[in-house]
């Protein structure tokens, strides 16, 4: 299960970006995960709390909240923004086919929470 080591890796990250008594302040972590990131959200909470249990028990405490990014494609032909229903990558404008993908790969840390 890769979402053990993005885990891992976010974990990693808060330790570069913050300093340990930061750190022990931090109360939730916000996550941006896109529909085509291959990162399923139930996963990734798991793996949260799997490796805040074994190997980073000091944010135990910390909450993870992810949000869910649709897909969205830019259409080139009319200039316009459209959301991607079952897959079907098509402008809902103009009815072209599109894979100019805008939103919906990412997987990035939105949001870090601290206590008073």
């Amino acid at each position: 299960m890769h979402e053990i080591s993005l885990v891992r890796n976010i974990f990693r990250t808060l330790e570069q970006e913050f300093s340990e008594a930061e750190r022990a302040e931090i109360t939730a972590i916000h996550l941006r995960v896109g529909v085509l990131s291959n990162v399923e959200p139930l996963l990734m909470q798991n793996a949260f709390e799997a490796v805040t249990a074994t190997d980073a028990p000091h944010f135990s405490a910390v909450r993870l909240e992810i949000e869910t990014v649709p897909i969205e494609i830019y259409c080139e032909n009319c200039a316009k923004s459209s959301g991607v229903e079952n897959y079907r990558f098509v402008c809902a404008h103009c009815g072209l086919p599109n894979n100019n993908i805008v939103k919906g790969t990412e997987l990035l840390i939105s949001r870090v929470e601290f206590g008073e």
